[in-house]
């Protein structure tokens, strides 16, 4: 979805802003990528970088949008794919807290 777009965006923005997004979507598959084949312990760093870059992403989309260069509807497609990505990566770094967080003591609250 996002490389139809790209192809699309004005010359001034898909050499700068549309490159940044570009790299962003890349780090953030790069980070889940790794995150999937380490040790649940070692997996937080890139669950959360992933869940930074995804940040990121949204604040370069949203200045996509807001100077035209992305409308309405393509703006609000990728914001929902991109919502749930991060809905996802949240959910993932949650579990992993919980699993790695130090049992507490019995009888403790």
């Amino acid at each position: 979805m996002w490389y139809e777009y790209y192809r699309i965006l004005p010359t001034t923005h898909r050499y700068t802003l549309g490159q940044k997004v570009d790299k962003y979507f890349t780090e953030i598959i790069e980070a889940v990528a790794i995150a999937a084949f380490l040790k649940p312990e070692e997996k937080i760093p890139y669950v959360r970088l992933a869940i930074r870059k995804s940040d990121v992403l949204q604040i370069f989309l949203n200045i996509l949008w807001e100077t035209k260069s992305l409308d309405d509807k393509k703006y609000i497609l990728l914001s929902e794919k991109l919502n749930e990505i991060g809905r996802n990566l949240g959910g993932w770094n949650g579990s992993l807290v919980k699993k790695n967080s130090p049992k507490q003591a019995s009888g403790e609250k």
